[in-house]
């Protein structure tokens, strides 16, 4: 997927960006960095010039200049769509904090026309299997049928995770930060109801014990800090309903940001939060959904009850 570009209304500083990408690509990192700072100097504002400033200092381990161009770049674009502001927090020049709406909301409306290709044929994307062998599980070990009057996918993207649960649902709805996924949802024909909208916003217009089936498929590892959704997970589930939900993990403690710039929650964080929001963790087990680099990436599948 190409980068973000926001033209600068300079065509020779576009044409400076263009040569300094140019000389990056194959490997010139000086080379880049300087031509790259020509442009940011003919047009101090061009926020996409100064925000790959930042990741070409960043890979030529210059980590002041790395910081100075992200915020730069934030500074000219207040939405933050390049996503500086995660930069900063991986280099720790920031504390970690929520991940910009804006940039979440634009990379996957760029991502919306290749994202299935994508995950299935370059990561190895395994997430909704995973998310639906886990339920079975839970319900299997509590002699429960598979039967939801009503699902909710949350970060459903373009309905991937909905197939696994589709055939046992009732009634499916799904909510999306992004207008492109949600596009690509809707020619699926597996939802009742689609709107845009992040997770937490969503469940807030959910009535109180509205569903009996609550998931997010690679969905809450661009959150930092559950708590607020899973309050509002477990006031829409109606007693005895789950939650299901596939993380990105790490060994040590609480919540950092990973290299893919996505959030990683340390097991015991899970418990803690899943349990302070009043529900019921049930099966919690290392699983990974995707690879990087022919890697398996880290993982958690997790499934709670409301009581």
């Amino acid at each position: 997927m190409q980068p973000l570009f926001v033209t600068s209304g300079n065509l020779t500083a576009d044409r400076r960006y263009d040569i300094a990408r140019q000389y990056w690509v194959r490997g010139d990192l000086d080379a880049a960095a300087e031509v790259m700072a020509q442009a940011v100097e003919l047009v101090p504002q061009f926020a996409s010039a100064w925000f790959a400033l930042g990741e070409i200092n960043d890979e030529r381990g210059k980590r002041e200049e790395a910081v100075a161009a992200f915020r730069q770049a934030r500074d000219h674009d207040r939405d933050d769509r390049h996503g500086a502001g995660l930069h900063l927090m991986r280099l720790g020049a920031e504390a970690m904090g929520t991940m910009p709406e804006a940039y979440v909301r634009t990379l996957f409306d760029q991502y919306a026309p290749n994202f299935n290709r994508a995950l299935l044929e370059t990561l190895n994307y395994r997430g909704p299997r995973v998310l639906r062998d886990a339920v079975q599980a839970v319900l299997k070990a509590t002699g429960r049928a598979a039967a939801f009057r009503r699902a909710i996918d949350l970060g459903c993207g373009t309905g991937l995770a909905a197939r696994a649960f589709a055939r046992n649902a009732a009634e499916m709805v799904g909510y999306d930060l992004s207008p492109g996924m949600i596009a690509q949802a809707r020619e699926t024909g597996l939802y009742d109801r689609l709107d845009v909208a992040d997770m937490v916003t969503a469940l807030k217009h959910e009535a109180a014990l509205g569903a009996d089936l609550i998931f997010a498929a690679d969905a809450v590892v661009y959150l930092a800090d559950l708590t607020p959704l899973l309050h509002e997970v477990a006031r829409v589930l109606d007693h005895g309903g789950l939650f299901a939900c596939t993380l990105e993990t790490h060994e040590g403690a609480g919540v950092i940001l990973g290299e893919g710039l996505r959030y990683a929650h340390g097991a015991a964080y899970v418990r803690e939060t899943v349990q302070g929001a009043g529900l019921r963790l049930l099966h919690l087990t290392e699983m990974s959904t995707r690879d990087e680099g022919g890697v398996p990436v880290p993982g958690l599948v997790a499934v709670a009850e409301r009581p």
